[in-house]
């Protein structure tokens, strides 16, 4: 888990175009803010899970992480309703569902420590 959080913490940074269409436009601010903004707690959290001392602070910060990224999901259902079903719409509906084992598996990790 460190691991994926922190190399996608990176694409945040690296190409943040395709991120900045998950920020839901009901937020304040830019999405280019919410994207690096979200960048930053996917390194973060990435570190506290790496370090054995901080895992289970980690694993929570985690599971707040994936709960907090939720509407992101639903916002990628929303605008790609227009696009094809494959691959676009069936890729954006079959992330809604995949959030769950992370949030469990975010949360085993908070109370394996």
């Amino acid at each position: 888990m460190p691991a994926a959080l922190g190399a996608m913490g990176v694409l945040h940074f690296a190409k943040p175009r395709p991120f900045d269409g998950l920020v839901p436009p009901e937020l304040p601010g830019s999405r280019r803010a919410w994207t690096y903004g979200s960048g930053v707690a996917e390194l973060a959290v990435a570190g506290l899970l790496a370090a054995p001392r901080t895992r289970k602070l980690g694993g929570a910060a985690a599971t707040a992480l994936f709960l907090g990224v939720f509407p992101g999901n639903l916002q990628m259902v929303r605008a790609w309703r227009r696009k094809p079903v494959w691959p676009y719409q069936v890729i954006a509906w079959a992330r809604l569902p995949l959030q769950v084992p992370m949030i469990l598996a975010a949360d085993r990790i908070r109370r394996g420590s």
